[in-house]
This record gives structure tokens, C-alpha cells and sequence, in this order.
């Protein structure tokens, strides 16, 4: 959570056009962000050890 707070507080323009953006991402591309999304969480709980 803290990671996910830091762009809208950092940047909240540039959060907010991109989720504009990726409301016209089709189904496959947000489950693409989906998975890379993930896949970063997991990199981090692994380098967290």
C-alpha cells in the first residue's frame, strides 16, 4: 500500500492520466499490467529477504 499511495501523492496529474488511459486498454492489456503488476510484488518480496 505504501508503494501504491506514492504516485498520487508524488504525481497525482500523472496518475490520473494514466488511469484515464487505461480505461481504453482492451481485456488482454489489463491483464498484462495485471501480471506485471504482480510479478513486481513478487520481485520485491523477494529482494526484501
Amino acid at each position: 500500500m505504501v508503494l501504491e499511495g506514492l504516485m498520487p501523492l508524488m504525481l497525482p496529474k500523472t496518475w490520473r492520466d494514466t488511469f484515464k488511459r487505461m480505461i481504453a486498454f482492451n481485456d488482454g492489456q489489463l491483464r498484462f499490467v495485471g501480471l506485471l503488476s504482480v510479478l513486481g510484488g513478487i520481485v520485491l518480496i523477494l529482494l526484501s529477504k
